[in-house]
């Protein structure tokens, strides 16, 4: 299994975030982009719904920056009910029209469609067996690295096993899921540990 933050990561005030600390470069200076980073980048995530959710972000962040979704996270969230399975598996065309409305999300009717198709896939697949979709994607976690990157630089765009995720996640039915989406939430939801040197969190 990918090796984990240090639990020091967490350890700060959460409202009092330290803008001075050591950061990998893509963090940057927004004070949002930073927090998201420290908290969640990197930190091992699980649960059906909660990978859902990221697998959606990080299809909807395609062609475009993660701090674009990120910014509209809870817009997000407001117009995907949570992002709850069963609520999205069951909107409909109406829905589909509410959502290219709606101006607090990225309105694109092929990764609109893409999540709602990809709900319906996943509630048939959980109906049989529950926490599938967790048990699939952490199966696919590579072995830690032998050593930390030194910088962006040494990150790769995807790997042999965001491939492999991938076309796991295609011969299901899904979506709107290549190599380097699914590399994105491996690094996202902990798979990996890309904090590179001299970053506070490699630790």
């Amino acid at each position: 299994m990918a090796r984990t933050p240090g639990r020091r990561a967490l350890a700060y005030d959460a409202e009092m975030l330290d803008e001075s600390l050591p950061r990998c470069a893509w963090a940057g200076t927004d004070p949002l982009y930073q927090r998201y980073h420290d908290e969640e980048w990197g930190v091992p995530l699980h649960g059906d719904r909660e990978l859902f959710e990221k697998l959606s972000l990080e299809a909807f962040q395609s062609g475009l920056s993660w701090i674009t979704i990120l910014r509209r996270r809870d817009g997000f969230r407001a117009a995907f009910r949570g992002f709850s399975i069963e609520d999205v598996a069951a909107f409909d065309d109406s829905d589909t029209e509410r959502l290219l409305g709606d101006p607090g999300i990225i309105r694109n009717r092929a990764k609109i469609e893409a999540t709602i198709h990809n709900a319906r896939v996943l509630r048939d697949w959980l109906a049989d067996e529950p926490g599938a979709l967790d048990s699939l994607v952490w199966s696919h976690a590579p072995a830690p690295r032998a050593q930390r990157p030194a910088s962006l630089a040494e990150l790769p765009a995807h790997t042999e096993e965001s491939r492999a995720l991938a076309r796991a996640l295609k011969l299901r039915g899904w979506r709107f899921v290549g190599p380097t989406t699914a590399y994105a939430l491996m690094q996202s939801a902990g798979l990996v540990d890309d904090h590179v040197e001299g970053c506070w969190r490699a630790v």
